[in-house]
């Protein structure tokens, strides 16, 4: 720990929003669910007491939580919501806006099941459903790396060559309320990371007005779906760069996957999220046993990393995915 962090006990939720205090967010559109309800209910508290200086509004559902996220970045002011779930479905016609838009907002996401049968509990398939829908994912294995891929991903999604919205995603329960020793760096160190945000690509302007998300023809729309993909194809070697940075600056390795004796490995388990420490937590005790196993952690889901997951992979005997 150096001289310019703290050692706090936070859990998954406390520590996304910490890293939305220090990424100096100026409006937050936050509606509750369960298991994310937390974040909504901190951030306010935050704003309330003036710990967080934002314009905190009240919205009626997800859908106009994102709807205020993409109209506050428009005007040059970074913003944030957080949901899951439920609510990340319900949010589904606008993130394809902020994306379509090249809104680079970053959002936490509380990985829960989605329905039939109703549950609270953690499974992938709410962040899944919408892998397509232009936003990069994230996927956490504890509260450190809420926080830390969080600062990450705005480094990452605000580029000027990406301009690619963020999930965060961490699960729910087994991440978002376990409490973990987490070390947050001071606010000058993460503004030495990552500058304050402005809007470059679409903007609000009253004194520069333009048309945003208007009707375009088939022609146009294929134009911008293709400069999403350009961006897409940018974004592994963006990403590693950013995560290069954070290393050199914080003094904590990333990548969009990492491998755990991995080397010398016959039997590799593939896994991402919390279950990853698991995995590993079995795969040494069958190294004990004389069985050569390793884990490979996937935490950029998109874009995914084909390349970095084949190099590891290959002439391996067995490999089990979770």
């Amino acid at each position: 720990m150096s001289i310019d962090e703290q050692k706090m006990m936070l859990d998954g939720n406390g520590a996304a929003t910490v890293a939305i205090k220090l990424a100096k967010v100026g409006v937050i559109c936050a509606y509750p669910i369960t298991p994310q309800s937390q974040i909504s209910e901190r951030l306010s508290e935050m704003v309330a007491d003036g710990e967080l200086p934002a314009k905190y509004i009240r919205v009626e559902s997800e859908h106009s939580a994102m709807s205020c996220v993409i109209g506050a970045m428009l005007t040059g002011v970074r913003a944030a919501t957080a949901t899951s779930s439920v609510g990340l479905a319900l949010m589904h016609e606008i993130l394809g806006v902020a994306s379509g838009c090249r809104v680079p907002a970053v959002m936490p996401v509380v990985n829960r099941a989605l329905v039939s049968p109703w549950s609270l509990w953690c499974d992938h398939q709410d962040t899944m459903a919408e892998r397509d829908s232009g936003w990069l994912q994230f996927y956490c294995e504890n509260a450190q790396e809420v926080l830390d891929l969080q600062i990450i991903a705005y480094k990452v999604a605000e580029n000027p060559e990406l301009l690619l919205p963020a999930m965060v995603c961490l699960d729910g329960f087994f991440l978002s309320h376990a409490t973990q020793p987490v070390l947050v760096p001071s606010q000058q160190r993460v503004d030495r990371f990552l500058p304050p945000y402005r809007a470059t690509n679409l903007y609000l302007d009253p004194d520069d007005p333009m048309f945003i998300n208007n009707l375009t023809s088939p022609a146009e729309f294929m134009e911008m779906r293709f400069q999403q993909k350009e961006a897409f194809a940018l974004a592994p070697d963006v990403i590693k760069e950013a995560m290069a940075e954070f290393k050199e600056q914080f003094n904590r390795g990333y990548g969009p996957v990492m491998a755990y004796d991995c080397d010398d490995a016959d039997i590799v388990l593939v896994g991402m999220g919390s279950a990853v420490g698991t995995a590993r937590y079995v795969a040494k005790k069958m190294r004990l046993e004389g069985i050569k196993a390793g884990v490979l952690k996937i935490v950029c889901f998109r874009p995914f990393p084909t390349d970095d997951i084949r190099r590891i992979l290959s002439g391996k005997q067995t490999v089990g995915v979770l």
